[in-house]
């Protein structure tokens, strides 16, 4: 996998797990809890995330194969589902099926443990990430293009796991209008990633639009 498609795998996973776009709702819901107590959640949400990563990034294929989906036709289903949620980024609303709909929200209101449920899933690791993780799967060549990917997911656990332990530090730190502004940015760049999934995938599916 050459520098291109690592750092268009790397803008694609930040965009859909982006730590700083989720922190201010994990600041919410752990409004309660003390500095040392957000810490031990941190470690637990980035333990759930790296397992969640890997057992999609191994059996995600399997699993899609399973239901008679080619990884193409799941490229241009991933592909929507990230433009919807790239779209709901540039224009400031919640991305329900990352954050939940206000009826889960409530329903989790007075749990301790949020750990898996729903910072993990579907918080970080929702339906967008889960399709980015196997549509980067599938296109991995060789073990080294699947390394390379894996290293990528790596890279954006452990800046996940930065950004969550310190969490009240960078809630201090990061004005609304910073957080506005990367959400916009992201969002704008996982638009683009995602009409690039969508063509490919449509080009791949119906060969007499190439």
């Amino acid at each position: 996998m050459d520098y291109a498609e690592l750092t268009r795998a790397f803008g694609a996973f930040f965009a859909v797990m982006n730590p700083f776009v989720n922190l201010p709702i994990y600041l919410a819901l752990t409004a309660e809890y003390s500095i040392l107590q957000q810490r031990r959640l941190a470690i637990k949400v980035t333990v759930f995330c790296t397992a969640m990563c890997i057992i999609i990034l191994v059996a995600g294929q399997q699993i899609i194969g399973f239901f008679g989906v080619s990884i193409d036709q799941f490229r241009i289903a991933g592909g929507v589902v990230l433009a919807h949620i790239a779209w709901s980024m540039l224009n400031g609303q919640d991305i329900t099926s990352h954050h939940g709909t206000d009826g889960e929200k409530a329903q989790i209101a007075d749990l301790s443990e949020l750990a898996f449920y729903p910072i993990t899933f579907p918080m970080i690791v929702g339906p967008g990430t889960i399709a980015t993780l196997i549509i980067y799967a599938g296109h991995a060549k060789g073990l080294e293009g699947f390394v390379s990917i894996l290293l990528v997911v790596t890279a954006i656990l452990a800046l996940l796991f930065l950004v969550l332990f310190f969490a009240s530090s960078f809630g201090k730190a990061l004005s609304n209008t910073m957080r506005v502004i990367m959400a916009r940015l992201m969002g704008m760049i996982l638009l683009a990633i995602a009409i690039e999934m969508i063509v490919t995938g449509a080009r791949a599916v119906f060969p007499g639009l190439a």
